[in-house]
This record gives C-alpha cells, structure tokens and sequence, in this order.
C-alpha cells in the first residue's frame, strides 16, 4: 500500500473533509499540521508549489487538495494510486 501524507492547518474546512474522505475509504494517512510551523509552509510551498490546503501527497507525489483528492476518488484513480 502506498503512504499518503496529508499536510493540514487550522481552521481548514477542506482539510476536515478530505481527512474524512479518506478515513471513509479506509485509507491510512499521516497528518503534518503545519499551523505553527511558518517554515515549514514555505518548505512544502517550495516543494509542491502550492500555497493552499490540504495538500494530500501519495508516495511523495502531490495528488492535490480536497477538490484534486476527490476527483480521484470519483475517477477510480485514487484507488489505483494507492494500490501502486
């Protein structure tokens, strides 16, 4: 199985929702909440090139925010995703 991390912050509607999206589906995550971690923003930023969250990586890989995330679940490719 693949190893999804899911960046977070607080308040984040759509982080609630794409936790629970892949809570829903069975799917094991890791959490980084980076509320009181500036720097660690500006790094993730650099990394993936997105400012906003969540952001949901799958072996590394940015698949995206909540709206990306269940586009995937929908399409089937999350599935195959996290079955690589």
């Amino acid at each position: 199985m693949s190893q999804v991390t899911v960046y977070t912050t607080e308040p984040c509607s759509y982080c609630a929702r794409v936790k629970g999206l892949l809570k829903a589906r069975g799917v094991d995550f890791d959490e980084v909440n980076l509320c009181k971690d500036p720097k660690g923003r500006v790094q993730l930023a650099t990394e993936t090139g997105m400012m906003t969250f969540p952001q949901v990586l799958v072996d590394g890989q940015l698949l995206g925010g909540f709206n990306e995330v269940q586009a995937a679940a929908q399409s089937g490719r999350l599935d195959e995703l996290l079955a690589a």
